[in-house]
């Protein structure tokens, strides 16, 4: 675990330069604003290691799939997320020394800064250049809400000499590539170099997927905040343009580069006018100036924490850590697009290649809809229907057939693109969050209208994928589901994954249920679909038969369900027995070992327990808790959350606060030694979950909001905000008591502690 982030409630702060730490720092500063995003880079060159990463929403490059042995079904490429032209590059020569802090003689007082209330990122230091030379220098940067196709720098050098000539090269650079590339294939294509004044433009494509974008720059030259008038010196090459500004400096001046810069791409204007399209963007911002579009900056990232914000009071590493993630969150996904969705990664990194995992479905939405307007949970929703074609093939690959469909592990564009076997034929599970999600957004939102407008043809295509998908056993007298992962990544190809098994039952006795609630109160919208599926009253019959005769595995010793049919032939040594020189054991074992032993990745059957908790008694949670979080070596992001939540169901508070505290700080501490290659965006939801459903006990029972309070001791408050169907009610949890603030013109009936309480609206109620 490391421990160099300072902590702060509002920022995220690093001290002291140290190159061990830069690809850890790229990450854990890294900047979006839902369009785009690009890890903390130097702008300035930088000779040491490092992991250059600028990234365009919705843009990938399907490369092809890499394996030993192919195998009928297997996924031809895995979606890369694409590495994009470079903008923010600066080049910076004092006195003719390039300024690279891996080679200057010194460096000094330096800091790195991501402001989370306002949303910019900054680094400032003293360096001793080889020549000799010292510079204070200045740098802050962000990517704008406003103007989403734009990002600002403002590079500030102050010499400690007189009379020193300071250098400046912003550049743009096509000449990229990705980290994780499985053939090194040239992923860009560059069409044009433009250079117009103090503006450049590189016009590229992508390879085989063809999106077509233009990477743009202006830059202006300042001394002590006046404008220099001065033409730079173009340099033009095949892949790359740069402007050279040349100024000399005295002694305690500033020179300050400002320099706007980003992406306009072809799925949101025409081809033939990027560059023109990239002209008004650069307009816009240049009209403004850094100053005002910093100050809007400000004020765009004021709403977005007036409804998301979290607040804790007495812990403030607590604090920085549900911020984080909260900030995260927003700036990879602001809900402003439907054809996108939350990656794994966000704007941080390329691991794990596609846009979208199941993810989205069990950990995100809660939070969209309870921090966005609904509208925002809903696209995320019409994303998958949007898919539902893809996905119906993407069974059909498999054997499925009669518009069965099996939604993708991992896709960008609804298409499977995940390339390990045992994920992407068998972590089949995926289908029922998704299920869920349409069940949970109804429940939050009372918006019904997905399910007949869109929701109920995709639960009929997962229910025919459930119904083929289990095989009646003679042995058993039972249906059952083999060859399956389930949320438990160390182990693969078991038989009836207890969770997935239920899943498969709940999920084809909902879509049943849904079926009847449409036919009766929208019978267009139900006749629509019975005519473009073909479903009959035998296939349902055939449906509910498997999902009414389903197998559960269960031990009668241990009164427990089994994750699987073999999970007590295993050497059951918890993980307290484990030595800490065996852990993270991903990293430590070979998988043949990892498949064997008993030790769980995530929340399995617990994970069902989350998400199925009113069909399970308090006692029987208690049960499964303590037999399965013993061997849990929470090596998932995804893991601490829902351990955190069902800890202070149990109200075992000291466990939920630690388990809070390594998801909330899991990338920050780097728990699991990996931050290097990028954030966990999508566990972040499950932090804010932690809080709101975990220690605030938020659930939605009979149809309203219901809250059982808790705090930590190591808290002395915390509060947080819902939008519950269009009304934001502001919880405060104090020891001892618990303040609910309704805002809006409506009284609303919610349950605290089981009782019912009647708001009225702008009235603090103290309980």
């Amino acid at each position: 675990m490391q421990e160099y982030i300072k902590a702060d409630p509002w920022s995220i702060i690093e001290e002291d330069f140290d190159k061990e730490l830069v690809k850890s720092s790229e990450s854990i500063f890294s900047i979006g604003n839902g369009a785009m995003g690009q890890r903390a880079n130097f702008e300035e060159n930088y000779t040491g290691e490092t992991f250059q990463g600028s990234y365009i929403a919705g843009v990938y490059y399907p490369d092809k799939t890499r394996v030993g042995w192919w195998k009928n079904g297997y996924p031809e490429y895995f979606a890369k997320v694409l590495n994009a032209p470079n903008w923010i590059g600066i080049e910076v020569f004092v006195n003719g020394e390039p300024l690279d802090l891996n080679t200057c003689k010194k460096v000094k007082k330096f800091k790195r800064e991501l402001n989370m209330k306002e949303g910019w990122y900054q680094r400032q230091f003293k360096a001793v250049l080889p020549n000799d030379e010292k510079v204070s220098v200045k740098i802050t940067r962000f990517l704008s809400l406003d103007l989403d196709e734009v990002g600002a720098i403002n590079y500030e050098i102050t010499p400690e000499s007189d009379g020193v000539e300071i250098k400046f090269i912003p550049y743009l650079d096509s000449g990229i590539t990705n980290e994780d590339s499985n053939w090194d294939d040239k992923f860009w294509s560059t069409t044009s170099v433009t250079s117009e004044g103090n503006q450049a433009f590189i016009e590229a494509h992508t390879m085989k997927t063809n999106f077509q974008s233009c990477t743009f720059m202006e830059s202006r030259l300042f001394v002590d905040g006046k404008a220099v008038e001065k033409n730079p010196t173009e340099k033009k090459e095949e892949i790359r343009v740069a402007h050279e500004y040349v100024q000399t400096v005295k002694q305690g001046e500033t020179i300050s580069l400002h320099k706007f810069g980003g992406y306009t791409v072809s799925r949101n204007h025409k081809a033939s006018e990027l560059i023109e399209a990239s002209k008004k963007a650069l307009k816009k911002a240049s009209d403004f100036g850094f100053d005002v579009l910093l100050d809007k900056q400000k004020q765009a990232w004021a709403k977005i924490w007036e409804m998301s914000d979290i607040t804790i009071d007495g812990d403030v590493k607590a604090q920085q850590g549900i911020r984080f993630n909260i900030f995260q969150l927003n700036q990879t996904y602001l809900g402003r697009d439907s054809r996108l969705n939350i990656g794994p990664k966000g704007f941080t990194g390329e691991k794990y290649g596609g846009s979208t995992y199941w993810d989205t479905e069990a950990y995100c939405i809660p939070f969209y809809m309870a921090t966005k307007d609904q509208n925002v949970a809903r696209s995320l929703l019409k994303y998958r229907f949007n898919h539902l074609e893809k996905a119906i093939e993407n069974a059909q690959k498999l054997g499925f057939s009669n518009g069965a469909a099996l939604y993708p592990m991992v896709t960008m564009n609804g298409e499977e693109c995940h390339n390990e076997w045992e994920i992407t034929f068998e972590e089949i599970h995926r289908n029922g969050a998704i299920a869920f999600a349409i069940f949970n957004y109804y429940r939050f939102t009372g918006d019904y209208s997905y399910i007949p407008e869109m929701g109920l043809e995709v639960l009929i295509g997962i229910a025919r994928f459930w119904h083929q998908r289990a095989n009646f056993s003679t042995l058993k007298n039972k249906y059952v589901i083999l060859g399956v992962t389930g949320p438990n990544e160390y182990e693969n190809n078991i038989n009836n994954n207890w969770y997935t098994n239920y899943l498969a039952k709940w999920c084809i006795e909902y879509a049943v249920e849904q079926l009847h609630k449409v036919e009766d109160g929208y019978n267009e919208d139900y006749r629509r679909i019975i005519g473009k599926t073909k479903l009959t009253d035998n296939e349902v019959s055939q449906w509910q038969k498997v999902a009414g005769n389903m197998y559960f595995p269960y031990s009668e010793e241990k009164e427990v369900f089994l994750q699987q049919d073999g999970f007590l032939d295993k050497q059951l040594i918890t993980v307290s027995e484990l030595p800490k020189t065996q852990r993270p054991i991903n990293q430590k074992w070979s998988w043949d070992r990892i498949l064997r032993s008993p030790y769980i990745k995530q929340a399995d059957v617990l994970q069902g327990f989350y998400f199925f908790e009113d069909h399970f008694s308090e006692a029987e949670l208690e049960k499964h808790f303590d037999f399965y979080e013993p061997f849990t070596v929470h090596e998932s992001s995804l893991s601490p959350c829902v351990h955190s939540i069902q800890a202070a169901k149990l109200n075992r508070m000291q466990q939920a606060y630690t388990f809070y505290l390594r998801t909330s700080r899991l990338d920050l501490d780097d728990y699991n030694k990996e931050v290097e290659e990028g954030l966990h965006i999508t566990s972040m939801a499950g932090t804010w979950m932690s809080i709101v459903e975990g220690f605030g006990g938020m659930r939605v029972v009979d149809d309203k909001l219901s809250f059982e309070p808790k705090i930590p001791e190591q808290w002395k408050a915390y509060s947080f905000k819902i939008n519950f169907r269009h009304r934001i009610l502001k919880v405060t949890v104090k020891k001892g008591s618990t303040e609910l603030l309704l805002s809006g013109q409506e009284d609303m009936s919610i349950r605290l502690n089981g009782e019912r309480i009647v708001l009225e609206p702008n009235t603090v109620k103290v309980i």
